[in-house]
């Protein structure tokens, strides 16, 4: 049977979480993560699909363009909001979603990851009305590969 992430209950309207243990060193996870052109590789909603500028590896307060498809292709500009090296990384774009990691470490070679997407400050309403509908299984997915990337 197929690995799945859990979906947590965050009882909060436009936040929404998933974790999944991974049989990794947080710092390989932490690394993999923080590299803008592995995005498409572990992205679970099929929208990511290249990084069109920005460093090879994220550091607090690295922007980074991301090229992505939701219907018709556009590009995206980030910016990490948050950074602790092998622990935490979040970033935003300008509609101020926000896409968070949070790395755990269970032992030296497993690592509870939880991802988090905070869309509470956004700044469009309709940008992020039917989150609920896609976001949570969107991010299981991304865990489930992050997963399968990390311990292969």
């Amino acid at each position: 049977m197929a690995e799945r992430a859990e979906i947590l209950d965050t009882s909060t309207p436009l936040l929404f979480k998933a974790q999944i243990q991974i049989k990794a060193p947080a710092k390989k996870i932490f690394d993999f993560i923080s590299r803008p052109s592995n995005h498409p590789l572990m992205d679970g909603s099929g929208t990511v699909k290249g990084r069109f500028k920005g460093p090879e590896q994220l550091y607090l307060g690295a922007k980074f363009g991301m090229k992505m498809r939701v219907g018709i292709p556009y590009v995206i500009t980030n910016q990490v909001v948050e950074f602790k090296d092998s622990n935490l990384i979040a970033w935003q774009h300008l509609m101020r979603n926000v896409w968070r990691y949070e790395l755990q470490e269970i032992d030296p070679s497993t690592t509870l990851v939880i991802e988090t997407w905070d869309g509470r400050k956004a700044l469009s309403r309709w940008w992020v009305d039917d989150s609920e509908k896609w976001v949570p299984k969107a991010m299981a997915k991304t865990l489930v590969k992050l997963k399968g990337i990390c311990e292969s």
